[in-house]
């Protein structure tokens, strides 16, 4: 089981074994404040603090039937799940019940909107809890659109919700992918979640496979000179090939004004994008920024 999972588990033991789902998120937020190494990041959602993978974990966990999701977050077995964390995050548990323990959802969601402003830019309730210079403390932190720039950006170690935070926070709203076989081992990061999880967020998705690399040709990449010279065969050679899926992602810009190209690699500089987001700079001055 991941550690992560055990966490979730963990949370529940020390409040009894069941929690309301709001709350339960919330707490799983603040104890993420407490950890050392956070075993959940989180974005700024409908409701406030909200975390993709958490869900995602939770409805695994449901189907394996160590948890029931109803109207409340229940642990169904009776396993001891907290003696099994790190020292640091028992203590970050215990922490967080002493703190926040006695709270009512109300005065909960009040505390995480007023200490944690930026996970509030996209709640639906944000003016019941939240006084008129809070909202404008609120308001102040949501992105602004800052005219068209094309992003290129990696999921390479990242979490689903570090992923969409960084378009979150650079105002992104189409996200084009460029991989030949838009499937991953993190399956969050394949072709239908992602686009699933986009589509939450009202941004758009669109792929691109015909500007990716075959995966035999990316066998043996082990130095930077490697990556040098598939790159360079893939400028001269592949590129050319699709000039009309170029031009399509310099209109995305031009229409929508922030979009970013999409991969595997953390490193740009050890990916193909970084190619196309050159041809779409030499053709036409778009500005390009790497995340």
């Amino acid at each position: 089981m991941y550690y992560r999972r055990k966490i979730i588990l963990a949370l529940l033991q020390t409040f009894e074994g069941k929690l309301p789902k709001t709350v339960f998120q919330k707490y799983l937020f603040l104890l993420s404040q407490l950890q050392d190494t956070p075993s959940y990041n989180f974005i700024p959602y409908k409701y406030g603090c909200f975390s993709f993978q958490s869900y995602d974990d939770k409805a695994i966990m449901t189907k394996q039937g160590l948890l029931l999701e109803e109207d409340l977050l229940c642990k169904k077995d009776n396993i001891d799940y907290f003696s099994m964390l790190k020292d640091n995050d028992r203590r970050a548990l215990i922490k967080l019940k002493v703190l926040f323990g006695n709270l009512g959802l109300d005065d909960l969601i009040s505390y995480v909107y007023r200490t944690y402003p930026y996970y509030a830019i996209n709640s639906e309730v944000k003016e019941k809890y939240l006084s008129e210079l809070e909202l404008k403390k609120v308001a102040q932190l949501i992105p602004v659109n800052n005219g068209p720039t094309l992003f290129t950006i990696g999921y390479e170690d990242k979490s689903i919700d570090v992923y969409l935070n960084q378009l979150i926070k650079n105002n992104i709203s189409i996200l084009c992918d460029i991989r030949y076989n838009a499937i991953s081992r993190k399956y969050e990061f394949s072709k239908d979640k992602l686009n699933k999880f986009l589509s939450k967020l009202k941004y758009r998705y669109f792929h691109f496979p015909e500007l990716g690399i075959e995966p035999a040709q990316r066998i043996a990449l082990n130095t930077q000179s490697d990556y040098d010279a598939l790159f360079k065969v893939y400028e001269e050679k592949i590129l050319p090939l699709h000039t009309e899926s170029i031009d399509k992602i310099y209109r995305l810009v031009i229409e929508n004004k922030r979009v970013a190209i999409t991969c595997f690699e953390l490193n740009y500089y050890q990916c193909h994008r970084s190619i196309v987001a050159k041809e779409l700079s030499n053709r036409y001055g778009l500005e390009i920024r790497h995340i």
